[in-house]
């Protein structure tokens, strides 16, 4: 069987959001593009009339560059929630920290989207703009150089490209075959996502909170707004508590859900079934080997109180982006000066999110009479106007 070779600027593995919308980006900008899979994500990203249980948060500044990519004006409005406003209850505190978006003089904090509704509208843009994809086609090996990454399939077929972006996740094949480094940390924690239609008006404010080490574990309970009096739940609870949990009957995990949120928009009612999965630190200072470039959870992953893990993905390919079209002619879309530039980049945003989410969650987890006060200070200390325009340009900013 003779060999097919397949040639692009740039080769994508993974064709998940943060892929497949690199893919559009890369195109857009210019260069010609593979995205490669070894599923099929079409058959992943079929819109029923059952909310997802996956859902992100996407930031102002992230849904303007989809809509600039041609995707966001594919989504359903009436299945987009807004938030404009979020409340923090921590250490039992009755009156929660308020966030507004007119704080920050924006219009929202951000926007609340299925990841299944999200993923059909950038495979539909791709599908458009006739983008070259290789889908259910597993990689077996991997070769890079600094000139040429090489990825080769079972059928014959061999991909070459200049630049290959590995988007395959948080177990990503890419970095593994390449032995890339990257430091993991479990939380010990496993996260549970369901959806809810609640008695109440959820007003389009996210709410979560925050319960530092209770009988039961100390857990962190998010409830985010999508249209039509439903929310979506992700609940951080000790894995222990959460395999107990998952085992409850529906009754009894809806009535588990609504104490833990102090009943504030009165009855709740379950949609669909719950899922899980385990939550975990992960990062690397090693974001470029050679021509490949490491984006979204191949190369961060955080804990997801923030809501702000696409959010980063997004930013990785942006910031990539902003480099490579700064080149000079001589230079060449994989040259090293140019990859040194995005680990840079990056490294800001990583930390201020690893302080956030891995210091917050460290905060609250503690029983520490010192800890104890230092957290109510910084929780008194919030409700000056300064501090809260701080935490709001972090929360918007990605």
């Amino acid at each position: 069987m003779t060999t097919e070779i397949l040639r692009a600027d740039v080769a994508i593995v993974g064709a998940g959001l943060v892929g497949v919308s690199a893919a559009l980006a890369m195109h857009e900008a210019g260069f010609s593009v593979l995205l490669v899979d070894s599923k099929d994500p079409t058959q992943m990203a079929n819109v029923n009339d059952v909310w997802d249980s996956r859902i992100y948060a996407i930031s102002p500044k992230n849904a303007a560059w989809l809509k600039n990519l041609g995707v966001w004006q594919l989504l359903n409005p009436a299945r987009i929630g807004e938030m404009q406003a979020m409340e923090i209850f921590a250490d039992h505190t009755q009156a929660p920290i308020a966030l507004l978006a007119s704080d920050a003089n924006a219009d929202n904090l951000g926007f609340i989207v299925e990841a299944s509704a999200l993923l059909q509208a950038l495979l539909t843009q791709v599908k458009t703009l006739g983008i070259q994809t290789l889908f259910n086609h597993p990689c077996l090996a991997v070769n890079a150089a600094p000139s040429k990454a090489t990825l080769h399939f079972a059928d014959n077929k061999v991909v070459e490209a200049s630049l290959l972006l590995a988007a395959d996740g948080s177990h990503s094949w890419v970095r593994q075959q390449l032995n890339m480094p990257m430091q993991q940390k479990s939380y010990g924690q496993t996260a549970i996502v369901a959806n809810f239609t609640v008695e109440k008006s959820h007003g389009n404010i996210a709410r979560q909170w925050f319960a530092p080490n209770e009988s039961a574990g100390s857990h962190i309970l998010a409830w985010l707004p999508l249209p039509n009096n439903t929310i979506s739940i992700v609940w951080s609870v000790p894995t222990k508590l959460a395999d107990s949990m998952l085992k409850l009957s529906e009754d009894e995990f809806t009535a588990q859900v609504s104490s833990a949120g102090n009943h504030v928009l009165g009855a709740l009612t379950l949609i669909g079934s719950a899922a899980a999965f385990p939550l975990s630190l992960q990062k690397t200072d090693t974001l470029v080997q050679d021509c490949v470039v490491l984006v979204g959870d191949a190369a961060h992953q955080f804990h997801p109180m923030a809501g702000q893990g696409v959010n980063l993905g997004f930013r990785d390919v942006v910031d990539l982006l902003e480099i490579l079209k700064k080149k000079n002619q001589y230079q060449t879309i994989n040259d090293h000066n140019l990859l040194k530039q995005y680990t840079r980049s990056r490294k800001a945003d990583f930390l201020n999110m690893r302080v956030l989410t891995d210091g917050l969650y460290r905060l609250f987890e503690s029983n520490n009479n010192i800890v104890k006060k230092v957290r109510h200070w910084g929780l008194a200390a919030t409700k000056h106007q300064a501090v809260k325009k701080i935490l709001l340009k972090q929360a918007i900013s990605l």
